[in-house]
């Protein structure tokens, strides 16, 4: 397949608004439509889209590889340590143990914010790890 310059360009400029606008739908998930998992795949698609115009090799530049197994595995740790607080606090596996905030307002929800920071990583680093190993170059 020929190389486009203007494929290229037109990604390298449109990859950080798509990874923000995946950082938005993380952050106001139990506000609005969207959420950890939603965030998770837009992150992914912002760092696909490099991968399939630049190649993996000069994507894995930017965000190598095994950093990014690290945040998955981390994001996965993380998971189960909220969960299993829960479990300390008294209440149940993921039961919620911070007190809510005022309706409507980013920390209204407890923990369930750092839920989906969690959710999100942990999909989008687990879908930027498959895709890498299915566009790999040899």
């Amino acid at each position: 397949m020929e190389e486009s310059e203007i494929v290229y360009v037109i990604s390298r400029k449109l990859a950080p608004y798509i990874l923000l606008f995946g950082l938005y739908l993380i952050s106001f998930g139990h506000l609005s439509p969207g959420g950890g998992f939603q965030g998770g795949v837009v992150l992914a698609s912002g760092v696909i889209l490099l991968c399939l115009s630049r190649g993996t090799t000069l994507t894995q530049r930017l965000f190598p590889a095994d950093r990014i197994g690290l945040v998955e595995v981390g994001a996965f740790s993380l998971f189960l340590l909220i969960g299993i607080a829960g479990l300390v606090a008294g209440r149940y596996f993921l039961g919620n143990f911070l007190p809510l905030g005022k309706a409507g307002q980013v920390p209204s929800a407890g923990f369930i914010f750092f839920l989906n920071i969690i959710i999100g990583l942990k999909v989008g680093a687990g879908i930027v790890l498959v895709c890498f190993y299915l566009l790999r170059e040899k």
